[in-house]
């Protein structure tokens, strides 16, 4: 089993993918596959000591099943100790700061603090002050790390399966993302990491949930979905924030169906290759619908089994590399 190049890893957090090199996100997903391999032991035993003595923290001050689910299992894997912290259960609700309350579990011996938090920026104010290795798992409109390099992991896997080779990158691919670009942390981190990772990507919704001055981001911006997907190699379907709906961000849900819900007919434009992703939970028959969900071309599954291995791999790095003497081997 190939090891990862040990010296490259030198961050102590994962706070963001805007801020990482292509460099960086390609050791993570080259380390990713051990990891996979770890999962899928015959042997049954899906462990390896590389955290074990540790203690993984999960801090989510929003709801989360997919997400806060992977990293814990991605920490067990490891053999680390794990803690579940829920917000309504801590001393923030009497008032108490994010650092003092980092500080009590620091005082704890915690070793890697895995937040979510409604406000952009939480992640990297905690890093600045504290000693334990911040991984961010999302943090208001800003950024889902652990996401775009999960979905850049599972792209990778399948572009060098079709094209019969294991070294091939994402270079040159087309990626379309659909939906709610506005209000998707995990549509920001993904145009991050596939545009440093040589992809080609483009935004298709409703006017009023696409960023202005997204283009900046490099990005090319379509409210035509089959003009979107029509040379598509991955249609990335968003969740529609049902929520949002009140204020009237677009007409109504029939006319979102209508014009940007992933369904066989408008599958019909796209490659025969395309794959269909989400990053989950799905509203089904809304921006997706059930028939593609459930079908061949749907990846979704493997995103969430491949989560826990990018997960894996994020904490081995930084605990392992970030900065300090590697603790253990496989």
């Amino acid at each position: 089993m190939p090891e990862a190049r040990q010296t490259v890893w030198t961050r102590k957090d994962l706070i963001g993918i805007e801020d990482l090199s292509r460099e960086e996100i390609e050791l993570i997903l080259d380390t990713a596959p051990q990891f996979v391999a770890v999962s899928k032991r015959e042997s049954g035993i899906k462990k390896v000591p590389l955290l074990q003595g540790r203690l993984v923290v999960n801090w989510f001050h929003e709801p989360s099943t997919r997400t806060r689910t992977s990293f814990e299992l991605a920490a067990k894997r490891l053999s680390a100790d794990t803690l579940g912290i829920t917000v309504a259960a801590s001393s923030s609700v009497k008032g108490e700061t994010l650092h003092d309350t980092l500080a009590n579990i620091e005082a704890m011996h915690s070793d890697v603090i895995v937040i979510r938090h409604g406000c952009a920026g939480a992640a990297h104010i905690l890093a600045a002050r504290h000693d334990s290795h911040i991984i961010n798992a999302g943090d208001g409109r800003h950024e889902h790390p652990t996401q775009a390099l999960l979905d850049a992991f599972t792209m990778r896997e399948h572009v060098r399966q079709r094209r019969g080779d294991p070294e091939a990158g994402l270079d040159g691919i087309n990626v379309a993302i659909i939906g709610d670009i506005e209000h998707s942390r995990v549509a920001r981190s993904n145009i991050w990491a596939l545009n440093k990772l040589g992809a080609r990507v483009t935004l298709c919704g409703p006017a009023t949930l696409i960023p202005a001055h997204v283009e900046k981001m490099g990005a090319s911006v379509t409210s035509d979905l089959r003009a979107a997907i029509r040379d598509a190699d991955v249609i990335y379907a968003l969740r529609i924030q049902l929520e949002r709906q009140q204020k009237g961000l677009f007409p109504s849900i029939r006319e979102y169906i209508r014009l940007f819900r992933i369904d066989n007919d408008s599958l019909r434009a796209a490659p025969d290759h395309a794959l269909v992703m989400h990053p989950g939970p799905i509203n089904r028959d809304i921006e997706l619908a059930t028939e593609v969900a459930d079908g061949p071309r749907s990846v979704i599954l493997e995103q969430v089994s491949n989560g826990v291995a990018i997960r894996m791999a994020v904490m081995h790095l930084l605990v392992n590399f970030g900065g300090k003497k590697p603790t253990g081997t496989l």
